[in-house]
């Protein structure tokens, strides 16, 4: 089947098998290995993308429902040769080891940080609030400790919809 799905703000058009998930699409189709595929059972939360601007696991989408949504990966984040803050605060708090969730990580923040920047008076950004955005996910490198910071970095230095 034709599918078309906009991606980063490009729309793409490829003709896939139907059962084709979002991750295959976005690595073996687009070349966009910044989407990590890890466990494939939806555990991991590495192949966190946003559709829509919310996080899902691209291992649990396919291909032809992401037809009509908006996805961003993570090499969506930077614009214009500029970082995100949240890519930013991943450099400056080191919220990375090995890197392998640090993508899916990222999207996320990035979701938790436009959603909190729509809600008036959103007031800080909590260690609970972070933990629990990412919950989702898992990293077996840093013990969590970096990535909120990272995050908790990302919220102080973040501009809405970046």
């Amino acid at each position: 089947m034709q599918v078309t799905v906009s991606i980063n703000g490009e729309e793409y058009t490829r003709e896939v098998e139907p059962r084709l998930l979002l991750v295959h699409f976005l690595r073996d189709e687009l070349g966009l290995t910044g989407t990590h595929w890890g466990c494939d059972t939806s555990n991991c939360g590495t192949c966190v993308v946003l559709m829509d601007g919310e996080p899902v696991k691209s291992c649990t989408v396919l291909a032809a429902t992401a037809a009509g949504h908006e996805i961003r990966t993570v090499e969506g984040l930077e614009v214009d040769g500029v970082l995100d803050p949240v890519q930013q605060g991943f450099t400056e708090e080191h919220g990375l080891q090995c890197g392998f969730c640090t993508p899916g990580m990222m999207l996320t923040a990035r979701a938790l940080l436009d959603r909190r920047a729509r809600e008036a008076g959103g007031g800080e950004l909590t260690d609970q609030e972070i933990r629990t955005a990412i919950s989702g996910q898992i990293c077996r490198c840093t013990g969590y400790a970096t990535i909120v910071r990272s995050i908790r970095w990302a919220a102080e230095h973040s501009r809405s919809g970046a």
